[in-house]
C-alpha cells in the first residue's frame, strides 16, 4: 500500500512538473481561484445533493474578538456550542445534529485536523485560528468524501488565508469582561515580482474565564510562502502555539450550581493543561489547462504537553509503588505524538462532468506517560519524575476515493461519490490506570455516496442523496472494552430557492446508525466523554435556512432546526437488572434548534446585528431520566461593526462590539450524566444512584475591538 501511495503520488509529481513547460492561457472566466483547489477534494459546489453552510471571511471577522472558532459558528444551522470555562475562550466545543466533535471531520486545507486516537479537536491549541481562515464549509450529516475519521454529524473544512496581491499590515486588539484581551498582528509583502508573497500573523489571547481561576493563556502564529504564477500555485506554511489553561473540565454539580455558580471546586494552584503543538504544510496546486489540474499535499504536526494534577491520599499500587499508601501527589500526565500526512489528487472537467480522484495516507505515533512530580510521602529510591506508567499507540490511516459531478440533462445533475479507508490502530504498555493496554486492531471500510440535483427554472432546485460513513472506535472506547465499528446511513432530500433577495434552504434528514457509540453523559478521569454502543439508532430531522434582504438598510438570517433522535429498544441496568427501556433519547440531541441574525445598516459602513440562538431541552444520558435532563435556553447578542476609511496613514480602521448574553441569562449548555450502583444500605438490593455535573455559561458580557489596517 506504501508502494502504490509513493508511485501515484511520484506520477503526479512528474506530471505537474510538465505541464510546467506546456502551460494554456486560462480563460480567468471559467476556472476557479489556485487557492480554492486546496479544498476542492474535501468541499461541494452551490447546486450540490450535499447539505452545507459556506462562512466567508468577512463574515468570520465580525465577531473575531478572540472568541475560539466554535463559538463564532454558533447561529449556523444544528449547531450547538459550550465552553468549559464559559466564556467562549479556552476549551470550547462544537456538536451538530447532535453529535459531538469526535464525530465532526475537520481538516485545514484538506490535511486532517482531529487528533486520530481520540478523535476529538481541540481548538484551544489553534488561538485565534479565525484571523487566518479564508472560508470554511460545514457539511451536516455524512457529507462527501474527506480525509481522517468519518463524518457522523458533520465535516467542517477550513482553507486557510489566500495570498494577498498588495502589502499591508494589520493590527488588532481587544478586551472585555473577565479582562479577557486578544492582541493580533498580520502582515504580508504582497506579491513580490508578481510572483512571491510572505505573510506572517502573531496573535495573544489571556481570559480570566466566568468560571474562577479558568483561565487561558493562549499563544498562536502562522506563517505563510508563496509562490504563484498562472497555473501554479506553490504554498509552504506553519502555524500552531501553546496553551496553558487552568482546570474547568469537570463542572460543577447541581448543588454547587445553586451556591455559586461561578465557583472552581479545584484548589491546587497549578491543576492546568499544557500544551504545544506545531503544523507544517506544504502545498502544491497545478492547473495544466481548462480541463486537467492536481493538487498535492504534505503535512507533519508535532503535539506535546501534559496535564498536571493534585491528588489526596493516594494508593501506592496505583502509582507503581513511587509513593506510600495514603500519599498525597502531584502527577504529570504526558502527550507527545507526531503525524505525518500526504494527499493527492487530480481533477478533470468540462462543461459536462467534473471528476476528482485522490488519495491520503497518515501516520500517527503517540506517547502516553505519567510522572510523579511531588509527593507528600515518596517511596525509597523515587526520583521526581520517575514514570508510574507508560504506554505508545501508532495508527496508520489510507484512504482511496473518486468523485463524480455530471448532468443527465439540462435540469438534471448527478453526483457519485466513491471511498475506500483502511485503518491500523496499534498500542502497547500500560494506561493511566496501569492495566496493561493492548490493542492490534484493523478496519477496511467502503463508504458509497450518491446524489440528483434537479433545476426547476432559475430559482428552485432540489436534491436527493444517499451516503454511507463508517468508523472505527478511539482510544476511549478501545480502553472501555468497544472494539466495533459503527455505520451510518443518511438520506438527505432538499429544496434550495434563490432570487436576488431571498437564498431559502430546506432539507429532511433521516440518518440510521448500527453500533452508534452515544455519550453517556459521563466523563472519565481527564475531563473526556465516555461513550457506549447503542445499538440500533436514528436522527430524523428538518432543517430550515433562509437569508432575506427586505431592503438595503435591513435583512435577516434565520435557521431552524427540528429532530427527533432515537436509540432502539435501549437496554440499561437499573437498580441491579438490565432493563429494556424501547426507545429513548439520544443524549444531548435537542428537539428543537433556532438561530437568528436581524442586521441593520443605517449607514454606510455601520452594521448592527441581534443575535438570538435558542437551543431545546436535552438529556444528559440515554435512559430518559429527569434527573438528566438539561433545560431549554434562549441567549441574545448584540454585535457592531463600523468602518472608517481614512485619506491619511490608514487603509481603514475598523470598530467592534460585541454584547453576549444582553438580557443576562443564567444557562447551562452542556454537562454529564452519571450512575453507580450502591449496595450499602441493603446487602440483598441494589440501587442505582445518579450523578450530574453542569457547565454554566457566561451572563452578560461584553468584548471591544480596533483594527488597524495600513
Amino acid at each position: 500500500m506504501k508502494n502504490l501511495f509513493l508511485f501515484l503520488t511520484l506520477l503526479v509529481l512528474s506530471v505537474g512538473a510538465n505541464a510546467q513547460q506546456n502551460q494554456v492561457k486560462q480563460d480567468s472566466t471559467k476556472t476557479e481561484k489556485l487557492d480554492e483547489v486546496l479544498v476542492k477534494a474535501v468541499r461541494v459546489d452551490a447546486d450540490s445533493p450535499i447539505t452545507h453552510s459556506n462562512v466567508s471571511k468577512e463574515e468570520l471577522a465580525k465577531r473575531n474578538l478572540g472568541q475560539d472558532l466554535p463559538i463564532l459558528l454558533n447561529y449556523l444551522p444544528s449547531v450547538v456550542t459550550t465552553s468549559d470555562a464559559g466564556a467562549g475562550v479556552g476549551y470550547t466545543g462544537i456538536r451538530v445534529r447532535g453529535t459531538d466533535a469526535t464525530r465532526v471531520n475537520v481538516t485545514i486545507n484538506g490535511i486532517p485536523y482531529n487528533d486520530p486516537e481520540s478523535q476529538g479537536t481541540f481548538w484551544v491549541n489553534l488561538g485565534d485560528f479565525a484571523s487566518s481562515t479564508e472560508s470554511l464549509q460545514l457539511q451536516r450529516g455524512v457529507g462527501t468524501s474527506t480525509n481522517g475519521s468519518g463524518a457522523f454529524g458533520a465535516s467542517l473544512n477550513l482553507l486557510t488565508d489566500a495570498y494577498s496581491d498588495e502589502a499591508f499590515a494589520e493590527i488588532s486588539n481587544s478586551f472585555g469582561s473577565y479582562n479577557t484581551r486578544k492582541h493580533t498582528v498580520k502582515l504580508s509583502t504582497g506579491l513580490i515580482n508578481d510572483h512571491f508573497e510572505v505573510s506572517g500573523r502573531f496573535s495573544k489571547i489571556d481570559s480570566d474565564g466566568y468560571v474562577d481561576r479558568a483561565f487561558s493563556d493562549l499563544k498562536a502564529y502562522f506563517l505563510q510562502g508563496v509562490y504563484k504564477n498562472e497555473n501554479t500555485l506553490i504554498k509552504a506554511l506553519t502555524f500552531g502555539g501553546a496553551e496553558y489553561t487552568y482546570q474547568s473540565w469537570y463542572g460543577l454539580d447541581a448543588t454547587q450550581l445553586q451556591e455559586n455558580r461561578r465557583q472552581n471546586p479545584y484548589t491546587y494552584n497549578n491543576e492546568t493543561d499544557n500544551y504545544w503543538q506545531d503544523h507544517y504544510q506544504l502545498h502544491w496546486n497545478q492547473r495544466f489547462d481548462n480541463n486537467w489540474s492536481t493538487n498535492i499535499g504534505l503535512n507533519y504536526t508535532k503535539g506535546k504537553g501534559y496535564f498536571e494534577q493534585y491528588k489526596p491520599e493516594e494508593s501506592a499500587s496505583d502509582f507503581a509503588n513511587l509513593i506510600e499508601d495514603d500519599s498525597d501527589v502531584i502527577v504529570r500526565r504526558w502527550l507527545d505524538n507526531n503525524f505525518y500526512v500526504a494527499n493527492a489528487n487530480v481533477t478533470y472537467k468540462n462543461e459536462a462532468i467534473e471528476i476528482i480522484s485522490g488519495l491520503s495516507y497518515s501516520v500517527y505515533t503517540g506517547d502516553h506517560f505519567g510522572e510523579v512530580i511531588w509527593g507528600s510521602d515518596l517511596a525509597a529510591n523515587t526520583n521526581i519524575r520517575d514514570r508510574y506508567y507508560q504506554g505508545d499507540a501508532t495508527k496508520n490511516d489510507f484512504s482511496v476515493f473518486s468523485k463524480a459531478s455530471f448532468k443527465l440533462s439540462d435540469e438534471l445533475t448527478g453526483f457519485a461519490d466513491l471511498q475506500g479507508r483502511f485503518v491500523s490502530y496499534k498500542t502497547n504498555g500500560l494506561n493511566s490506570d496501569r492495566d496493561e493496554f493492548i490493542t492490534d486492531a484493523d478496519f477496511s471500510f467502503f463508504n458509497p455516496k450518491f446524489g440528483l440535483t434537479y433545476a426547476s427554472g432559475e430559482n428552485n432546485s432540489f436534491y436527493a442523496s444517499y451516503a454511507r460513513a463508517n468508523r472505527e472506535p478511539n482510544r476511549d472506547d478501545f480502553e472501555n472494552g468497544i472494539t466495533e465499528n459503527e455505520t451510518l446511513n443518511d438520506i438527505e432530500l432538499g429544496w434550495r430557492y434563490n432570487t436576488e433577495k431571498v437564498a431559502l434552504s430546506s432539507n429532511l434528514y433521516y440518518m440510521f446508525y448500527q453500533n452508534q457509540l452515544v455519550l453517556t453523559g459521563g466523563l472519565d478521569d481527564v475531563g473526556s466523554p465516555i461513550r457506549a454502543t447503542s445499538g440500533e439508532s436514528y436522527r430524523l430531522g428538518l432543517e430550515i435556512d433562509a437569508n432575506i434582504q427586505f431592503c438595503k438598510s435591513f435583512s435577516t438570517s434565520t435557521n431552524v432546526a427540528i429532530s427527533s433522535n432515537k436509540n432502539k429498544d435501549f437496554t440499561s441496568s437499573i437498580d441491579g437488572a438490565l432493563v429494556n427501556l424501547g426507545d429513548t433519547n439520544i443524549s444531548f440531541s435537542p428537539d428543537l434548534v433556532i438561530g437568528n441574525a436581524l442586521n441593520f445598516f443605517p449607514v454606510e459602513n455601520l452594521q448592527l446585528s441581534l443575535l438570538s440562538k435558542y437551543v431545546g431541552e436535552q438529556y444528559m444520558g440515554n435512559v430518559d431520566s429527569e434527573f438528566s435532563m438539561l433545560d431549554s435556553y434562549f441567549v441574545n447578542d448584540i454585535n457592531v461593526n463600523y468602518e472608517i476609511k481614512p485619506k491619511k496613514l490608514f487603509k481603514s480602521i475598523i470598530l467592534s462590539a460585541l454584547v453576549n448574553n444582553i438580557f443576562n441569562k443564567e444557562y447551562v449548555s452542556n454537562g454529564y450524566y452519571y450512575t453507580y450502583d450502591d449496595d450499602w444500605s441493603d446487602p440483598n438490593a441494589i440501587t442505582t444512584i445518579e450523578g450530574t455535573g453542569y457547565y454554566p455559561q457566561a451572563t452578560t458580557n461584553f468584548l471591544l475591538g480596533v483594527t488597524l489596517r495600513f
